[in-house]
């Protein structure tokens, strides 16, 4: 069974806005003052990920988009390629001890590669309420970014270098920024933590 309990992953963007809307992007730019109407919605729309985005000072970009019904529609509503769509675990090695891990939409969780990172030859995931605890998100909103709780990071190889999407700490709410600013903001550890993924017919 994959990991897909704590993630902002593809199975929760299945639960978004049943509207259908297109997606919209708020790039966050203080030197266009004729958009203040725009940052007002923002500020209304407002999540702790998307505040700790831009208290950081990091190039990024809001997205927020209806219901999707694959990976490749959460992408292309967000502007990206499947594989840079991000997915946000949160591995339990010990109790009290969680870790964030990053992998590519179109890759799957390796455990034992995590297991093997860890120096451990046992990790879970915690259930949704734990989760929640820890982090402050449900389920499929899960972020580094405005969690509550700083966990140490592991970003799977695939992120370096790359433009991605990480979950904003909402449901339909997607945050575009470099890999390689998301590695340097939480020192992330990198490593291979991924398999490719394998469609059973």
């Amino acid at each position: 069974m994959g990991p897909a309990c704590c993630a902002g992953d593809v199975t929760s963007l299945l639960d978004m806005d049943s509207s259908g809307a297109p997606g919209r992007r708020d790039t966050d730019d203080s030197d266009h003052s004729d958009h203040s109407d725009e940052r007002s919605d923002s500020v209304a729309n407002s999540t702790p990920a998307v505040d700790a985005v831009r208290t950081a000072g990091i190039e990024h970009e809001v997205t927020r988009h209806g219901r999707v019904g694959s990976l490749e529609e959460a992408a292309a509503a967000r502007g990206i390629e499947p594989r840079d769509l991000i997915k946000t675990l949160v591995v339990r090695r010990s109790e009290d001890d969680h870790v964030f891990v990053l992998v590519p939409g179109n890759r799957t969780f390796s455990w034992a590669k995590v297991r093997a990172l860890l120096g451990t030859n046992r990790i879970s995931m915690p259930d949704a309420d734990t989760a929640r605890a820890v982090t402050g998100y449900e389920r499929g909103t899960i972020t580094p970014f405005g969690s509550a709780t700083r966990l140490p990071v592991i970003a799977d190889t695939h992120l370096v270098g790359r433009r991605i999407s990480i979950g904003g700490g909402a449901h339909g709410v997607g945050l575009t920024v470099l890999g390689d600013d998301v590695i340097r903001l939480f020192e992330a550890t990198v490593a291979d933590i991924s398999d490719e993924e394998t469609h059973r017919r």
